[in-house]
Parts: C-alpha cells; sequence; structure tokens
C-alpha cells in the first residue's frame, strides 16, 4: 500500500480522536498519560504474531513485562522478549528497562510524560513495542540474528488528553544506538480510545459495557537523522479492544494492517495483564 493511503488513514484517526477522553489503555504501542498507582506491582504476558510479505515465514514474539509504581509521577517497567520462526528458529531476544515520569501531578487538558527506555536487543527481536527509522525487518535464521546485539537509549515524549470520554494519544519516539554509528532514528504513534460505558454499576458483571474499552492506534518509522526521507518506512494502523475481566485483570487484542511494502502485511497482538495484590501495603 502506498505512503498516500497511510497519511489518509492517519488522518482519520486523527480526525476521529479529536473528540477523545480516555478511561483505560487497550493500546499495546502508544502511551497516554496514566502511570501504575504508587507501590502496584503489575506482570503482562503478550505476543506479536507477524506475517510478513514476500513468502517470509510468520513468527511469534513473546514478551514479559513487570511494571512497578515507583511513585505517583514515575513507573518503571522490565521487558523480556523472544521470538519463534518456524524452520528460522526461535531463541531469546534482549531485554528493556523503561521509566515514565509525570510532570504533572493534576489533570490538565495536554498531559505530558517523558519516557526513557535503555534496551539490550539483538537483530532477532519482533515484539515491535515501537517502529522507528526506516528499513524491513531482517528475516536471516534466528541463530544468525541473535549474535548481533545492540545497547540502544530510547525517548518518547508523550502527550496526552481526556475530553468528554475519550482519549487521544500522541508519542513522538528518539531512538540511539549506542553501539553503532547509525544517528538518531525517529518513530511516532498515535491512538484513541474510550470505554464504552459510563460508571461501573456497582453489581458483579464481566460483560458490562463500562468493562470494556475501544479504541485506534497508528504508528511507524519516520527515518532518521542521517535518512531524512520516508521512503521504506514501516506504518501500521490497528484497531485495538480491552475487556476488564476482573477488577486486578484485562485482556487486549490488536490486529494491524501494514500500510507500505516495507510493512509486515499483518499483525496480530494478544496481551493478559494482572495486577497483583500488595497485601503489605496499608
Amino acid at each position: 500500500m502506498s505512503l498516500r493511503w497511510f497519511l489518509v488513514s492517519l488522518l482519520a484517526v486523527l480526525g476521529a480522536a479529536r473528540a477523545a477522553h480516555a478511561q483505560e489503555r487497550p493500546y499495546f504501542v502508544t502511551y497516554d498519560h496514566y502511570l501504575e498507582e504508587p507501590g502496584n506491582v503489575e506482570i503482562a504476558v503478550a505476543n506479536t504474531t507477524g506475517v510478513p510479505r514476500a513468502e517470509h515465514a510468520a513468527y511469534n514474539a513473546p514478551w514479559l513485562e513487570i511494571e512497578y509504581g515507583a511513585a505517583g509521577w514515575w513507573t518503571t517497567e522490565l521487558y523480556l522478549e523472544g521470538v519463534t520462526a518456524g524452520q528460522d528458529g526461535s531463541g531469546f531476544s534482549g531485554w528493556r528497562f523503561e521509566n515514565r515520569f509525570r510532570l504533572f501531578k493534576s489533570e490538565h487538558r495536554l498531559n505530558p510524560v517523558l519516557y526513557l527506555e535503555f534496551e539490550h536487543v539483538n537483530e532477532a527481536s519482533r515484539i515491535q513495542k515501537e517502529i522507528v527509522g526506516s528499513g524491513a525487518l531482517p528475516f536471516e535464521p534466528i541463530d544468525a540474528l541473535r549474535r548481533d546485539y545492540a545497547n540502544e537509549l530510547e525517548a518518547k515524549l508523550i502527550l496526552s488528553s481526556a475530553i468528554h470520554g475519550w482519549n487521544l494519544s500522541e508519542n513522538v519516539i528518539f531512538e540511539k544506538n549506542l553501539s553503532e554509528s547509525e544517528g538518531i532514528e525517529y518513530g511516532y504513534s498515535v491512538g484513541a480510545s474510550r470505554s464504552l460505558g459510563g460508571l461501573a454499576s456497582g453489581r458483579t458483571c464481566y460483560v458490562c459495557a463500562e468493562n470494556f474499552a475501544i479504541g485506534v492506534e497508528a504508528y511507524g518509522g519516520l527515518g532518521s537523522s542521517l535518512e531524512r526521507t520516508l521512503s521504506d518506512t514501516r506504518h501500521f494502523i490497528a484497531p485495538v479492544l480491552a475487556w476488564h475481566v476482573t477488577p486486578r485483570s484485562t485482556l487486549k487484542v490488536s490486529p494491524a494492517f501494514g500500510l507500505t511494502d516495507t510493512s509486515d502485511r499483518y499483525l496480530m497482538r494478544v496481551g493478559f495483564v494482572y495486577e497483583l495484590p500488595m497485601r503489605w501495603r496499608r
């Protein structure tokens, strides 16, 4: 699909989100301004299934997240990730250490959050937690790709608004490979979502409307400081759905559709989040 169609799709997302306010975060890539409650721990397991173009083998990229609310203004998170790609092999693809810092305590019309992440990942990484720079994923055997590790520093400016029951979030991404002289790579993600219901009814109900949140997100790469072009960049648009199965657990799904020839044809993301009860907290 041409870049023109991608731009039309992205404008449609932004236009629909003008009336947006967020309550829940069904996104897989886009971040909003809501942080983890201080002292809370969340454990999440998720998987990205990718269907590439050009007859490359489909793959699964599972990952584990452990998130901790260090303070009201600071959430920290550890990621462990892997990959399996049929006859191309499987293996561990790296770890990431993420921190998000909320700049203002109170709610504003536009809420900024700063994001810093250190990554130690290899070329076999497939979770596509963010997309930056340009070029398609490499599809050599996994064992060969796992030999090439890189230390990377990633920063994001997260802007998020809550408007009339909707959330509108925009993320600008900057990533620097500390192991190679590759300049700075750029990327983006935008999302809009809302709960299907209003306030909780006060009765036990697992499939009530207020337990579901829906939305859409778009994300992709924007070249680099050395390659100031959008050619060969990857872009996706993805509807998202979150089901709050219980007060402590959430199931999320998101099919993503590649919008350029460099993108995978499809991605399917599934995740399950569980908040651990902190019995020692007063």
